[in-house]
């Protein structure tokens, strides 16, 4: 058998089953390939003892002959996840020293079906971010490597780590969130599957908040089998989220037939961006030729409110994020910064925010406190609801034009190099969200598949965009165009 630590889910739950390997020795395999990778900045706090514990609990379930699909398989948490005894920090300074007393119900319910956690994953700070360069820990950097340039990439945001980890065989599946993008656009650049599932497909509870109504959690897996396998288990309703749906949880990878026949692929022409990379755009067009080939009806669509998206997202995301935020002031856990004499609870509060929130941080707080305001509420906040509204609309009627999936860029462009967008200019770093936000501000569910390379070498993804609550036949869509890819390539190891 291959190096442990290099099988996907299916392949070492298909191994753990027959008795071929034992949830230890999986688990040792990555601890070890985890251990070695320090350069990669992924993990950022290491479990071994609960690793092997659960990988111990694991080995019994097998042996009982009842364990669920996820029982014994290696997974990193994103460092937003809350894990009961494990710092949590959403890679921020002003969290330092926070271990929760409380499990987020996502780990919980991997937990209950007998997942090892080997520690958590470096992210951007309060999961702001689209490069990993926001995390008090450091970046996160890509396993991928431009040809023979040794230059360091990012491996995206804000769920880098989880990228990193999973496309460099550190683990065999990762959590993540995606607010704008941030399981889809880390799972393009690294060459791995992320899916954005339904909004309350997935409880937030336990997850720490940055845009309430935009947050989703999703598992980020080497295969698309590995992500139906593994969103599978972190769904369901939780009493707890009051924005979880109470909905049967279907059997995502028994729906994997690899059948599209008959399936209707929306193209929006509205994300034929001006300036879209020449590469990117034979990409999409490789793509559609491949839907075609497995039988699907490819037809083209509008999206108009399309060009609204980022800034309609850039006036939520920040609002929510200024108003989830206020919470952290020095008081009750976290950070709090020495005073001098003299100083009151005011000083506390506006040291503390000054020394634990990052630049990008910050600057999202203030951008949300300003939209808010009395003078700005309705010429900002509210007016960037109603585009919500209309972008929501236009999916509803695509959906209901008889269009099954639409099949869009996940980025636009490969992987680039850590340091090379600057703080200058922010607006910049925001534009790698384009074909990613409108998904969230429609609540739907959103896949990246690893589709080809570029010339330089660098791993280029696929987004397919589903109807509301139909992950099982996106999931089925994607399924079909990883397969007509043939994508299998992995990074050359350097680290």
């Amino acid at each position: 058998m291959d190096k442990l630590n290099g099988l996907n889910i299916a392949t070492a739950r298909d191994a753990l089953r027959n008795g071929e390997v034992t949830a230890v020795e999986l688990t040792e395999a990555c601890l070890e390939a985890a251990g070695g990778a320090s350069a990669l900045g992924a993990f950022v706090h290491n479990t071994p003892e609960l690793a092997r514990e659960q990988a111990k609990a694991a080995d019994e379930r097998l042996k009982a002959g009842d364990a669920p699909a996820m029982c014994g398989i290696p997974l990193g948490i994103k460092d937003l996840f809350c894990t009961k005894g494990v710092p949590s920090q959403a890679a921020s300074r002003i969290l330092d020293g926070f271990w929760p007393e409380y499990e987020s119900t996502v780990t919980q319910k991997l937990f209950d079906a007998g997942a090892v956690m080997l520690g958590k994953l470096n992210m951007d700070e309060f999961a702001m971010g689209s490069s990993n360069e926001t995390s008090t820990y450091g970046n996160a950097v890509n396993p991928w490597r431009r040809g023979n340039d040794d230059t360091a990439l990012t491996p995206g945001g804000s769920s880098g780590g989880s990228a990193s980890a999973v496309a460099a065989d550190l683990c065999l599946g990762a959590t993540g969130t995606d607010t704008g993008g941030s399981i889809r656009q880390p799972a393009a650049f690294t060459g791995i599957t992320g899916i954005k599932p339904t909004y309350g497909r997935c409880s937030r509870w336990g997850i720490v908040a940055f845009a309430s109504s935009l947050d989703q959690a999703g598992p980020m897996t080497k295969t698309v089998r590995d992500a139906a396998i593994m969103l599978g288990a972190m769904c369901g309703h939780d009493p707890k989220d009051s924005t979880s749906a109470d909905l049967p949880v279907p059997d995502f990878e028994a729906m994997l037939t690899g059948d599209i026949r008959g399936k209707v692929i929306g193209i929006p022409r509205e994300y034929h961006m001006q300036g879209m990379p020449e590469e990117i755009d034979a990409l999409w067009q490789r793509g559609r030729e491949m839907m075609r080939d497995a039988g699907a009806e490819i037809r083209e669509i509008s999206l108009p409110h399309t060009k609204y998206a980022l800034p309609a997202y850039y006036v939520i995301a920040p609002a929510e994020a200024s108003s989830n935020l206020a919470r952290y002031d020095g008081v009750r856990y976290g950070h709090r910064a020495r005073l001098e004499a003299g100083d009151g609870i005011t000083e506390m509060y506006e040291k503390t925010r000054a020394e634990g929130f990052g630049a990008e941080v910050q600057r999202r707080v203030m951008v949300g406190t300003y939209v808010l305001s009395a003078g700005f509420y309705d010429a900002y906040y509210n007016r960037a609801r109603k585009v919500r509204a209309l972008i929501k609309r236009d999916f509803d009627e695509a959906f209901a034009a008889g269009v099954d999936a639409i099949l869009t860029p996940a980025t636009p462009s490969a992987a680039f190099g850590l340091g090379e967008m600057t703080e200058a200019d922010p607006v910049q770093m925001y534009l790698n969200d384009v074909f990613t936000v409108t998904v969230n501000l429609a609540g739907l569910p959103g896949i990246s598949v690893p589709t080809g390379l570029d010339r330089q070498g660098l791993p280029l993804g696929l987004q397919l965009i589903g109807r509301p609550w139909e992950e099982g036949e996106l999931l089925n869509c994607a399924y079909a165009l990883e397969d007509a890819a043939g994508f299998v390539e992995k990074p050359a190891k350097w680290w």
